[in-house]
Formats: structure tokens, sequence, C-alpha cells
């Protein structure tokens, strides 16, 4: 068991820096030129035939921005491809297309063929990439439990939920669920799955106790898994980086479904024309180029990024990149407000604030155990401010503090002008 001692989760400024060494390389032009093209192709197909309903709802798709997340991008990515795929199969070809043997159809069988062989590599890449990046999270994660019964008995819950995940998924299948609705399946798993994980990093009380001594799983840990997927959390240091790239190639996966989708609906009355093929052979070929690239880049920077770092580290990269730290004077005779925010990374600490004259410190606000806390006074004395932590009734734990001070001049009210007796 990898000890977690002096160690905190990685926090957004960590992977702020870590981001810096691995820069996204940028998509090729082809990708919005080409997304833009598939789609002005599908928007002629809708000229003199309206959409159906289940056409519509791709439509909506379409119009949307993708969601900010790469997991969720990267499912999405899976899905349409995958329908892509379905499409592509000569069994969910127009009929005319299936019987037809006339060359130029005969041509375009073979194009449909190739172009499926490639959505099937590229999609078999990120199935392993999905694969091996859960597998190395699990790992990571079990490093730091302990080796004993306890890691075993994980180890079995984790293949005893996957094969109930995997059967539940069959299960939809079986019963005539289209790939949209497994892919909805497999999404709420993963989200029930992070939402679990995100209430066992709040846990507190009893069952806490129970989670950390019985089980053996760190606070570190807890503190990690609570809140490593936040809005503003780490993760979002992630989106901000590698998201937009995805996401351009999320939405231009749509676009090609959405014209083979709505092509396949009116073949009978709009055949394929040659340019149209060949803007669908780029907008593959480019497409599944453009992804693979991406999966090849994302996988370097995944597979060294750590989850924890030390308390140190993290410290030093607060100070670096918050330039709020500093020393002012009051006044004698001014009256400043002092506001101050505190938060506790890592579990309860105890504090008070006093101010010093001399050798005489006059108390403020009590001595108390806090998790987080804000507030402001206004200065009632001349002298030194003083936060003072205190982690003595600790016997095993560092805590680690973000705070921040603020001393604020006073507003001065305008004067307003007095009428005098004349």
């Amino acid at each position: 068991m990898a000890s977690t001692e002096g160690l905190v989760p990685i926090t957004r400024n960590f992977l702020a820096s870590y981001y810096d060494k691995y820069p996204a390389p940028p998509l090729s032009d082809d990708v919005s030129r080409l997304s833009s093209q598939i789609r002005s192709l599908a928007n002629d197909l809708l000229l003199d035939s309206p959409p159906s309903q289940e056409e519509s709802l791709l439509i909506e798709e379409a119009d949307r921005q993708p969601p900010h997340k790469i997991d969720e991008n990267m499912w999405k990515n899976r899905e349409h491809m995958e329908e892509i795929i379905f499409l592509l199969k000569r069994s969910h070809w127009p009929a005319t297309l299936q019987q037809s043997s006339a060359p130029e159809d005969v041509e375009l069988a073979n194009v449909l063929g190739k172009l499926s062989e490639k959505f099937e590599k590229t999609l078999n890449t990120l199935k392993s990439f999905q694969a091996v990046n859960s597998d190395r999270i699990f790992n990571t994660v079990m490093t730091y439990m302990p080796q004993d019964f306890r890691g075993a008995l994980i180890r079995q819950q984790r293949e005893r939920s996957e094969r109930n995940k995997q059967a539940e998924v069959d299960a939809l299948v079986n019963s005539g669920a289209s790939i949209r609705d497994r892919y909805s399946l497999m999404w709420k798993q993963q989200m029930d799955r992070r939402r679990q994980l995100a209430q066992l990093g709040s846990a507190t009380g009893v069952y806490k106790t129970l989670v950390k001594y019985l089980v053996g799983v760190p606070q570190v840990l807890l503190d990690f898994v609570r809140q490593i997927n936040d809005d503003d959390g780490p993760m979002e240091e992630q989106r901000h980086r590698y998201g937009p790239p995805l996401y351009s190639l999320t939405a231009m996966v749509i676009f090609i479904r959405l014209f083979l989708f709505l092509s396949w609906g009116r073949f009978d009355a709009n055949k394929l024309k040659r340019h149209q093929v060949a803007i669908l052979e780029q907008a593959v070929d480019v497409y599944t180029s453009e992804f693979e690239s991406f999966i090849k880049f994302i996988s370097g920077v995944f597979a060294n990024s750590p989850f924890f770092i030390s308390a140190e580290a993290a410290g030093a990269l607060e100070t670096r990149k918050n330039d709020e730290y500093k020393e002012i004077t009051i006044p004698a005779g001014k009256n400043f407000e002092v506001s101050f925010s505190v938060d506790s990374v890592n579990s309860y600490i105890a504090w008070d604030f006093s101010v010093v004259q001399g050798k005489i410190s006059t108390l403020i606000l009590p001595y108390r155990r806090h998790e987080s806390d804000q507030g402001n006074f206004c200065t009632v004395l001349v002298g030194n401010y003083k936060l003072l932590w205190d982690n003595t009734y600790s016997t095993f734990f560092k805590k680690v503090l973000r705070y921040r001070v603020d001393c604020i001049p006073p507003v001065v009210e305008p004067m307003q002008p007095t009428n005098e007796a004349e």
C-alpha cells in the first residue's frame, strides 16, 4: 500500500502547470471546412422534403453545442460511429442501392465498404483507449488501498459490478433497444457511479469512520473523489485545454451521420451525386485521422498525470499563481474593514483571529474548529492582525489551507453642501 502521508489531491493550478508541458496540437483546417460542407449537403436534402420525427431529433442534436465534458464527448463519438457503421452495412442501405448493378452504384458500394472499415478501425481505437484508461485509474487507486483481503474484496466487487452493468446493457439490446438507448444507459451507469463516489467522498460521522478504518480508504482519496469532477474543479482545466478540438470532432461525426441518414431516406428521389460522395469520403478520412491523432495525444497526457501531489507543491503553485498575499499598514486613527475567507482543503482546522499590540493579544474571533468560513469586521485597534492556525489536536493528519485576507479602506461619504444664511 503506497503511503499518502503529506499528499493532497491534484488541484486545478497543478493541472494547469502540468498541461503546459502538453499543448494540444491544432486540428487540421479541413475539419471546419468539411464539417461546414457536409452540414450544407444535409441541409440541401431537407429543401424539398421535411424531416421525419426521428430525423428531427438528430437535427436538434446537430444544432446543439457538444457537452462540455471530455468523457461524455468520447461516448458521443463512440455512439455516432456505431450509428454510422450501422448505416453503412449493406443490409441497411436503401433497397434500390442494394439491388442495383449499375456501374455508378457498384462504385458507390465499394466506397461505402471502405468508409465502414475506417470507422471500425477508429471505433476500436476509442474502445481500447477507454478500457486502458479505466484500468489505469482503478489500478492507481488500488495502490493506495490496503493490500490485504480488503483490497481483494474491492477488486471482486468491481468485477461483479462490471458484469452486472454489462448484463443490464445486454438485456436492453435483447429487448430491441436502439444504439441510442444503449449508450444512454451506459452513460447513466457512468454518472451513477460518479455520484456514488462523490457521496462516498462526502461521507460524515459513523459512515465515514467505517469507510476510512474498516474498508481502509485513505482521507486523501476521499477528498479526491469528492472534488475531482466539480464544475470548477481540477477537471475543468482539462476540459478548458483539450475540450475544444474534441468538441469539434464530435460535431463533425454528427454531421456525417446526419447526412447519411437523410440521404438513405431520400435515396430514390435524390441519388448521391459524385461530388457529394467525394465530400463524404474526404470528411470521413479527415475525421478518422484527426480523431485517432487526438486519442494518441490524450493517451500520453493521461498516462503521466498523477492523482495526488505533495501539500508543499500544491501550496507553492497556489502562491505563484495568486499574487494576493501582501502586508499592509493600518494607520493610527483609521478605520479599516478586514475581509477574509478560509477554505480547508482536506479536513477541519482550528483557528482564531486576534490583534497584537506589543505583548498584548486581543482575541477578535473565538477559537474553534472550522471546515470553511468567511466574514468581515471593522478594526477597532491599531496593531498587527493575526490569523492563528492550530492543528495540535490532530494526531495523524496534516491540513492544507487556502486563505485570503483583504484590507479594504473605508468609503468616505462626500460632504453635502450646506446653505449658509446670508
